[in-house]
């Protein structure tokens, strides 16, 4: 138990890092821009999430949405950008990955924690339970620099008129997605580091023996 210090911290920086890994896939405010027609767009402001686009309005724009007015993205939509694309499919994967870390770093602590002194029955599981966080901190670290980029460059999109959008903003900004899986990132790499510094003791090994 006393050489599984790092690896308990792992444990419990990999958990919050893989919720705030899924709260930033969930988040709408990845890209906020600025428009200026107000005539739909009534605050001035619209939110570009991975999964729809959203903005409040104070017409009558859809049937049920009167106020806050969002439309999802579709897998046929061929104007959604290459970086939310990728961030579809990368944060799915990194939930998986970090869940899969998650599940072998239990277990080994459960080893740890119950007594077990066989070195394959924890020192593996802490091994792959890093790597699987290190690749689901990776997973998060594309898409989350990818649309960075994109909001400092202002690039557009071409929205179809059915959205309400135009296909660029007068300015816009990083949203809260970005910073929350930015700290995802670090508590990710943070946590896989930590579970691949294990080394088994060699007092336990030797009485196995």
């Amino acid at each position: 138990v006393s050489t599984s210090h790092l690896q308990l911290a792992a444990f419990i920086l990999g958990t919050v890092g893989w919720i705030l890994c899924t709260i930033s896939m969930g988040i709408v405010e990845w890209r906020v821009w600025h428009v200026d027609n107000t005539t739909i767009i009534s605050s001035g402001i619209a939110w570009v999430g991975i999964w729809k686009v959203c903005f409040i309005s104070y017409l009558h724009v859809s049937p049920g949405y009167r106020e806050q007015f969002c439309h999802k993205f579709s897998g046929y939509d061929s104007f959604i950008p290459h970086e939310i694309y990728a961030a579809q499919g990368l944060l799915l994967i990194a939930m998986f990955m970090g869940l899969l870390g998650l599940a072998a770093t239990i277990f080994a602590l459960r080893n740890v924690y119950m007594g077990i002194t066989h070195k394959t029955h924890i020192a593996p599981f802490f091994l792959v339970g890093g790597v699987f966080y290190i690749f689901a901190g990776l997973c998060v670290l594309v898409p989350v620099s990818w649309n960075f980029y994109s909001v400092t460059h202002n690039q557009s999109i071409a929205f179809p008129p059915s959205y309400y959008m135009p296909s660029s903003p007068v300015a816009q900004e990083a949203g809260a997605a970005i910073p929350v899986g930015i700290v995802a990132v670090i508590l990710l790499l943070l946590s896989g580091t930590f579970s691949l510094s294990y080394r088994f003791p060699m007092a336990a090994n030797t009485t196995t023996k």
